[in-house]
């Protein structure tokens, strides 16, 4: 009998917490989690809903889609230096770098200026399927399909997993990345059928062997127009013969195999767990995973179940779980130039700053991805975070490139051409952060302090510390590498 009061004045008080307006301090916490950084204009908007209207405002869809058009580049057949001669090669090479930076300098600006939550949410969710479907410039070696794999992302990044598991499975970037385009009858390949169950669906031992040598038969004859960049199904490259595939026999295709895998509850535990990570903690209850799981089966594997399921647990709102993830670079670059409101005109510099902290979009390491967590912090860039900040708060000078002078900066640059060069070195210069406007807004120590900590600060700065002083010490604070 006590027991179930217990339990039901704890469902009382969950209903009651969840209809109160969220706050400030809830509605940072909800932004920073489901974007990067908090603008002081969205806690204001967000702080006097309640959880579930919040939630619900977050997952609309309502976004107004791109910001600006994704850049023109040139084709460049993947495969095709080999057969240059040295100087066209370097030619080649340097396009390629170019094309690169052109890339991430347009995906970085969608990020810093998403103009809504919804937005925002939109472009945390294209990288973190960037980080789990992944593939890299470095081995595609071709900006048009590394952009175009990009689009894709983003066009799912709430939708229905499913789909976007057969796309990605046929993506001409991803085709190349794992080998796809090499996996034929007469000698399969097995790095793409492995993968798609290790780490895009099932995870390790909920499989065998023999289904990583059955799915590679499905996959072959998957590959791509080397002349077009587009997917091409080769049939006669394609093994027809009966296969066995965790348990299902018959005369199966990559789709099909795909069919299965879905059908797996422990694909959805899967992805459950990696959104668990990234939203709440590290560490997630078995019992919420099955919850969150079943939520996204039940609604036919649509990604916005499974978040609504996360966003709206007590785990997400707990001041347990506060504080509690290290920011990546892009949260810690990105989120403080949205959080402190700094101007910046061009994101071009950005993308070198994100590469100097660890994070170089469209190249993650290997096909695990970035592993997060306090993996993003060591010395090197522990100390580059915070020169970042010192020059972004430097009175009369503008951010410039963590740890790297003007002559490394024109070195890297110089790699793109003069004009690329002088554009990164005009992007830096013309960075602005209005401290005058922005403490005017912001007020007291108190408001201060929460606008950009998780969590009190490990090294409390003295209560008369004025404004500027006081905003450099909390950002400096080892809190401020939290969300």
């Amino acid at each position: 009998m006590i027991g179930r009061l217990v339990a039901l004045a704890i469902c009382l008080w969950a209903a009651v917490a969840g209809a109160a307006p969220i706050g400030e301090a809830g509605a940072r916490h909800l932004l920073e989690r489901t974007g990067f950084g908090a603008p002081p204009g969205q806690i204001a908007e967000y702080s006097g809903m309640e959880r579930q209207q919040a939630v619900e405002r977050l997952l609309s869809g309502d976004t107004r889609g791109l910001l600006a058009l994704p850049p023109v580049i040139a084709y460049e057949r993947p495969g095709r230096l080999r057969m240059l001669s040295d100087d066209e090669r370097q030619a080649v090479q340097r396009e390629l770098l170019r094309q690169g930076a052109e890339i991430r300098a347009w995906w970085v600006g969608e990020m810093l200026w998403a103009p809504t939550p919804q937005d925002a949410l939109r472009e945390r969710m294209t990288l973190f399927w960037h980080n789990h479907f992944v593939s890299s410039q470095q081995k595609v070696k071709s900006g048009t399909l590394m952009l175009r794999q990009n689009e894709l992302l983003r066009r799912y990044a709430l939708g229905n997993f499913a789909v976007l598991l057969h796309a990605v499975a046929k993506d001409p970037a991803m085709v190349v990345y794992l080998d796809n385009a090499t996996n034929r009858k007469a000698s399969p390949n097995e790095n793409f059928a492995r993968e798609v169950m290790e780490l895009f669906t099932l995870g390790e031992g909920n499989y065998r062997e023999t289904d990583v040598k059955e799915a590679a038969r499905a996959f072959t004859g998957w590959s791509f127009a080397p002349e077009t960049g587009a997917f091409l199904w080769r049939p006669a490259i394609h093994d027809d013969g009966t296969k066995t595939f965790l348990g299902r026999t018959g005369n199966l295709d990559g789709d099909a195999v795909l069919d299965i895998i879905v059908l797996q509850p422990a694909t959805a535990e899967f992805i459950s767990r990696k959104l668990w990570r990234e939203f709440v903690s590290l560490n997630p209850e078995p019992a919420e995973i099955r919850r969150v799981a079943a939520a996204l089966r039940g609604a036919g594997y649509e990604t916005a179940a499974a978040l609504r399921a996360i966003l709206l647990s007590e785990a997400f709102w707990s001041p347990a779980n506060r504080g509690s993830l290290v920011k990546s670079p892009v949260d810690f670059v990105i989120g403080t130039l949205r959080t402190l409101a700094v101007a910046v005109p061009d994101a071009l510099p950005l993308v070198f700053v994100l590469r100097n902290l660890g994070q170089d979009l469209f190249a993650p390491p290997n096909v695990r991805g970035w592993p997060g967590g306090e993996n993003w912090i060591n010395s090197t860039t522990l100390l580059a975070r915070k020169q970042f900040v010192e020059r972004l708060l430097r009175a009369g000078e503008m951010p410039q490139v963590p740890r790297m002078g003007r002559e490394a900066q024109g070195k890297r640059a110089g790699r793109m051409g003069d004009a690329g060069r002088a554009r990164l070195l005009e992007g830096v210069a013309q960075m602005h952060f209005d401290s005058a406007a922005w403490l005017a807004r912001h007020g007291d120590w108190t408001a201060i302090q929460n606008a950009v900590l998780a969590l009190p600060p490990v090294q409390p700065p003295n209560d008369k510390t004025p404004g500027l002083p006081l905003l450099r010490a909390l950002l400096l604070d080892p809190v401020y590498q939290l969300k």
